[in-house]
């Protein structure tokens, strides 16, 4: 038997408008819903970064969460857990990573109620680092998804990888790059996937295969591929003694669990050869990319006069404007304005601008809580001239967006 376990990734950034959102919903969310309320015997393992569950309430399609919601009480779709506005972990402080997992913890419980009991994690871009693993495990979580690129050892398919993680250990699936890539490009269809998955398997007893790719490739990005491809597929495979569709969580009670090597830092988008360069996170946060460099110089200063504000408001008014900080800095963490920075590759002048305005929001109001505050006027001074040169870089930024 030939386990497939299929992931699927939610995520709109705050930034989005309700025009594009009820496209994606039309498109895509609701038609997967419906692919699976059609086929009760599929299983599939769902990421929903918080910000999106929010936003469909917000923007009337909360139809999409209540539909995904029933799933899960029915045992067809398991949640996992991860960021909220999807920050890139390794690349953030330790106490804004986990308040990013308290924040999504908490807005899917307050949606999805009992349906939402995560086991693993869901590491935004799949951007994995020691660091975060640890941050993960520290906070309860069972298992992580990786990339396939991140795998140091036999390519586990009979077993699951289990690894030493400071005091303690971690589980880790591995996605499979190659198939999850062909099917996210539509280069391979049902059948063939259905053949593809039984050859892996062919001299093992049992054996299992991890896939996951954006929700949104299914309608949106590749019209009509719900139907097309996981339809057909569940169709296939729903009486065969050789395919079954599976939750993640569940390979845990199929299969043993094996000590190995961790995995590379990396995520689903990293080479081999870049991170052999020690560039592990190329669309966030890559040396030679002179805006990348910028927004992070950017995004610095702001931690460090949010958090000057979070150590000195001390009255209403103060605390006020620091929580307008505390919103603002919580969206702007989010990863899509490093990744639309990559004129090589992805490039959307808005979106980082966007990004930009939300960082900007976020250092304005901290600023405005220490002045307000009973500092010393020396103090609201050094704290001043911080917010001056985040003004600049800013400018540089955007000089560098025209250019």
């Amino acid at each position: 038997m030939i386990y497939w376990a299929p992931l699927l990734h939610f995520y709109q950034p705050p930034t989005q408008s309700h025009k594009v959102l009820a496209e994606i919903c039309e498109e895509s969310y609701r038609p997967l819903v419906k692919v699976f309320k059609d086929h009760p015997e599929s299983r599939v393992t769902i990421n929903m970064c918080g910000v999106l569950t929010e936003m469909l309430a917000d923007h009337g399609f909360g139809d999409v969460t209540a539909g995904l919601g029933e799933l899960g009480r029915l045992g067809q779709v398991e949640f996992v857990e991860s960021a909220k506005f999807h920050a890139i972990l390794p690349l953030i402080p330790e106490s804004e990573a986990k308040r990013q997992i308290e924040l999504n913890k908490k807005t899917n419980l307050s949606f999805f109620k009992d349906s939402y009991k995560p086991r693993g994690f869901f590491l935004p871009e799949m951007c994995y680092s020691d660091a975060a693993g640890s941050i993960v495990r520290g906070m309860g979580y069972e298992w992580v998804i990786v990339s396939g690129i991140a795998n140091q050892g036999k390519w586990p398919m009979d077993y699951v990888t289990s690894f030493k993680l400071g005091s303690g250990s971690m589980k880790v699936f591995f996605r499979d790059d190659i198939i999850s890539n062909m099917i996210s490009f539509k280069n391979i269809d049902a059948p063939g996937f259905v053949s593809r998955i039984k050859e892996l398997a062919e001299k093992k007893q049992d054996a299992y295969i991890v896939t996951a790719m954006d929700a949104e490739t299914f309608g949106h990005h590749v019209k009509g591929w719900e139907n097309a491809f996981l339809g057909k597929v569940y169709g296939i495979i729903k009486d065969s003694k050789e395919v079954k569709a599976v939750k993640i969580s569940e390979l845990l009670e199929k299969f043993p669990v094996v000590k190995g090597r961790p995995p590379r830092p990396s995520s689903w988008s990293t080479s081999n050869e870049e991170i052999m360069a020690g560039n592990y996170y190329p669309l966030w946060n890559t040396p030679h990319n002179t805006i990348h460099r910028l927004q992070w110089e950017h995004m610095n200063i702001c931690l460090k006069i949010f958090q000057e504000a979070e150590d000195k408001s001390d009255n209403e008014k103060s605390e006020q404007f620091f929580n307008t900080a505390r919103e603002n800095l919580d969206m702007a963490l989010h990863s899509c304005q490093f990744w639309w920075a990559n004129k090589d590759r992805m490039w959307s002048e808005n979106l980082i601008n966007k990004g930009l305005i939300l960082q900007e929001e976020a250092v304005f109001n901290a600023y405005l809580a220490v002045a307000n505050s009973g500092r010393r006027d020396w103090e609201k001074k050094k704290c001043y001239r911080k917010m001056i040169t985040a003004r600049y870089i800013a400018g540089k930024i955007r000089d560098e967006i025209l250019s």
